[in-house]
């Protein structure tokens, strides 16, 4: 089955393009399932960039998907045009009465700024307090996932003295974990980010942590209380999307003068000409797949439970399990 997408919003040529299976509204209209509702809350700046990479992931399994796409009530884009907006993203004050199989809350260029700096920081924790009550599942996504393991356990985030920046090597911590079905032992992985979430205090809060680098520590971490996931990474990425990053930061440093790094491990033989090769799209599928398939396996059939009879991400019972 396909993601159910409007035919005019630019992650549906684009994923048409790629092979992935995409739907016009009428066409998913006549079929007769109920698709599985995700939410996508967009906090990137690069909003059409970001809708695609997330489209591809979550539109690439057996089930048919109707993704909505929210933005903070109050909070102006100034990186995608007015209109594209108007056209495509709701508030959340406007769908925080509808429930939800799943939400995705992205990153956000905002890793400097305490939590309580941030202008739409009460709005947030309105839409993570809601989750409980109107969604099922929720992954938080790098400063996403940041933003609800502080909310919902106090962790905090640290500043770094330099970004990290590239594609790091982790290690599969929960094998036998549903989250991680068919991972590798090792894996790489983009990363950008100026702060780091530290080992000691998320295993202090009793949350499990999937996957681990030890050069730039936790990556995925588990949250069954709260039905979520929290990764801090970026399976999400594009082939080049950590090529623009360092090439608008050598732009910027022409102005601002400061110290640009290459990103560690990305380019062939360290040469920036040089296309560098995807070695985490098969694991970002596989992430994503088994959330959305978890998500089926344990949602209510009629939408209006959500927060009623889920309570949790429990497997389904199997013929010789005891009451």
């Amino acid at each position: 089955m396909p993601i159910r997408l409007p035919r005019s919003l630019p992650a549906f040529n684009v994923l048409s393009h790629e092979g992935v299976m995409v739907m016009g509204e009428r066409a998913a209209d006549q079929q007769d399932i109920r698709p599985l509702r995700i939410g996508l809350l967009n906090l990137m700046p690069k909003k059409i960039q970001t809708e695609t990479q997330f489209a591809r992931l979550i539109g690439a399994t057996p089930l048919q998907i109707e993704l909505t796409l929210i933005r903070m009530s109050d909070h102006e884009a100034r990186n995608t045009a007015a209109d594209h907006m108007e056209e495509f993203y709701q508030p959340f004050q406007a769908v925080k009465d509808q429930k939800f199989d799943g939400l995705i809350i992205t990153g956000a260029p905002i890793e400097h700024l305490d939590f309580e700096d941030v202008t739409y920081w009460d709005e947030l924790r309105e839409v993570m307090d809601w989750t409980q009550t109107n969604v099922h599942a929720t992954f938080g996504v790098c400063w996403g996932g940041m933003a609800m393991i502080n909310h919902f356990h106090g962790v905090q985030k640290h500043l770094l003295e330099k970004k990290l920046f590239g594609c790091y090597r982790h290690m599969n911590f929960a094998p036998q974990s549903p989250y991680l079905r068919g991972f590798s032992d090792e894996l790489a992985m983009p990363v950008s980010r100026w702060t780091e979430m530290r080992r000691d205090e998320i295993e202090a809060a009793g949350l499990p942590i999937l996957l681990y680098s030890d050069e730039v520590g936790p990556a995925l971490v588990e949250d069954p209380a709260h039905r979520a996931l929290y990764v801090f990474n970026h399976f999400e990425y594009d082939s080049d999307t950590l090529a623009q990053e360092y090439q608008r930061d050598l732009e910027n440093n022409q102005i601002a003068g400061a110290e640009i790094q290459m990103p560690v491990d990305y380019f062939p033989d360290n040469d920036p000409s040089r296309k560098p090769p995807n070695r985490w799209r098969s694991h970002a599928h596989l992430l994503y797949g088994n959330w959305i398939s978890e998500i089926y396996l344990t949602t209510p059939y009629d939408i209006d439970q959500i927060g009623v009879s889920s309570t949790d991400l429990r497997r389904p019972a199997t013929d010789d399990a005891t009451e």
